[in-house]
């Protein structure tokens, strides 16, 4: 496995577009040119994030570079996980069996559901008054 390469991960989860570069470091987790803990308010979206790492005990040996844009925090959250779990594979093809176990590599297709017209909402109707 080459360390000293970068690479790079594109992940999308809702309406959020992350694009993560791995490169070997300490740890640290930037996003959008800030630390971690500043742009993510939750703490569960931080470990979120983190779970490729952690499942194929990389955490602490590479630093990552992430840029998101769209939707909200947990769609950003799993849209940065799905780019570092890609750039993983991208470094050692051998971590794609435990990540893909760990359901790493699967693409959220969930997305919200559009308002239809005559409706209150995607499926909520208006209330029906019979008199």
């Amino acid at each position: 496995m080459e360390t000293t390469v970068r690479a790079y991960g594109t992940g999308r989860r809702k309406n959020s577009v992350a694009r993560v570069w791995l490169r070997p470091g300490e740890g640290k987790i930037q996003v959008n040119d800030r630390p971690v803990d500043d742009f993510f308010p939750r703490p569960t979206l931080t470990m979120l994030l983190a779970q490729p790492l952690k499942v194929v005990g990389m955490e602490g040996k590479f630093d990552v570079l992430a840029t998101v844009s769209g939707g909200g925090t947990s769609g950003q959250a799993g849209a940065i996980r799905l780019g570092i779990a890609r750039a993983l594979v991208r470094l050692d093809e051998a971590m794609r069996t435990t990540l893909k176990k760990a359901g790493l590599l699967t693409r959220d297709p969930r997305v919200k559901e559009r308002k239809k017209y005559g409706q209150k909402g995607a499926r909520a109707r208006f209330q029906f008054s019979k008199r």
